[in-house]
């Protein structure tokens, strides 16, 4: 009886190891807003999802291996929490889809995610390239979205079928990506991205690009990044080009945040110039973006928010916010809105 006893223990023991050394966790964001949006003297209301935070659903996982060594997985998928909704049509996790190798060499990863470039550009947009304060409202596709000039609809911000590569994190300051993003096609659309950077005792340097081939013609973004936070204030400057052949865009970025107490209050101005060329493609041309944004942490996972921003356009530019009325040619766009997010 008692080597019985002492033989369950030893094996319970080993049990409780074996689950310590796997996590499954069940994660997501709920973020809806109230928006009004305005242009051209029409006005709309309306109820948003993701305006601090794109709403999702999802379930990740790592397995340690011993030695340093840990695999892990993440399935993720947008949802519509105004309406219920999925929101990446007929791919349901279609926000990340990955499997890693994760250790003292860094990680390696394979599946769909954001590139490099796009991680970069969210990382100092003082919106995360969300709702109606993201400067993203200014980056054109100019063109390399549209079929009949040889490009294909896709979201430029993720790819599938992409293995990528994050150095460790104990270089000193220094830190960066690769990442390849494989056609599969004759046509097929084939990505390639990096970014590198260095921070150290509050400053952050950075850069990184991206290069897309679609049908032999090549969308181009590169950014550039400088930021300093001194613990009362952080700012931002951040220089992002764009380019499809002849095409290109200019955007330069100056943003602040200051934190209290529970809160934050950014300030975000982004200037965008269009070269002649791009000046021609319909709805692309100088612009200008503001948005003012406070949030307020009611506790660890719950934050209200209210931001305000506002689009000038120039020449044939029909830039607009989430949530305003269309645009007419050369015409404003402002929306405000206020928020709830809940993360889970």
């Amino acid at each position: 009886m008692k080597k019985t006893i002492v033989a369950l223990a030893v094996l319970g023991s080993f049990a409780g190891i074996a689950a310590a050394q796997s996590t499954v966790t069940v994660f997501g964001i709920a973020d809806v807003a109230v928006r009004h949006g305005d242009s051209s003297g029409v006005t709309l209301n309306s109820v948003a999802s993701g305006g601090m935070n794109t709403s999702r659903f999802g379930v990740r996982g790592e397995e340690d291996l011993g030695g340093g060594l840990k695999a892990a997985f993440w399935l993720e998928s947008a949802v519509g929490f105004d309406t219920g909704a999925a929101s990446d049509g007929s791919q349901f996790w279609a926000r990340r889809s990955t499997v890693s190798l994760v250790g003292d060499f860094g990680e390696a990863r394979l599946g769909r995610f954001k590139t490099s470039e796009r991680l970069l550009f969210e990382e100092f947009d003082p919106s995360g390239t969300t709702g109606i304060g993201s400067t993203a409202a200014l980056i054109s596709a100019l063109g390399a979205q549209t079929p009949a000039t040889g490009g294909v609809a896709v979201d430029l911000s993720r790819f599938s079928n992409m293995a990528t590569y994050i150095l460790p994190g104990n270089l000193g300051g220094f830190y960066g990506s690769v990442d390849q993003a494989f056609g599969e096609a004759v046509d097929g659309q084939q990505m390639t991205s990096g970014r590198l950077g260095f921070k150290a005792n509050g400053l952050d340097i950075t850069a990184g690009m991206s290069t897309t081939n679609a049908k032999g013609l090549q969308y181009k973004m590169a950014t550039s990044v400088v930021s300093y936070d001194m613990d009362v204030a952080r700012f931002t400057l951040m220089y992002t080009t764009t380019s499809f052949g002849a095409p290109g865009q200019k955007n330069l970025t100056g943003v602040v945040i200051i934190p209290f107490g529970a809160g934050k209050f950014y300030a975000e101005y982004t200037k965008s110039t269009a070269n002649s060329a791009a000046a021609l493609i319909a709805g692309v041309g100088d612009a200008k973006h503001v948005a003012l944004g406070y949030q307020h942490s009611l506790s660890k996972r719950t934050v209200v928010y209210t931001t305000y921003a506002k689009i000038n356009n120039s020449g044939l530019g029909k830039f607009s916010l989430s949530g305003s009325p269309s645009v007419a040619v050369g015409q404003t766009s402002t929306v405000y809105d206020v928020g709830i997010k809940h993360s889970f």
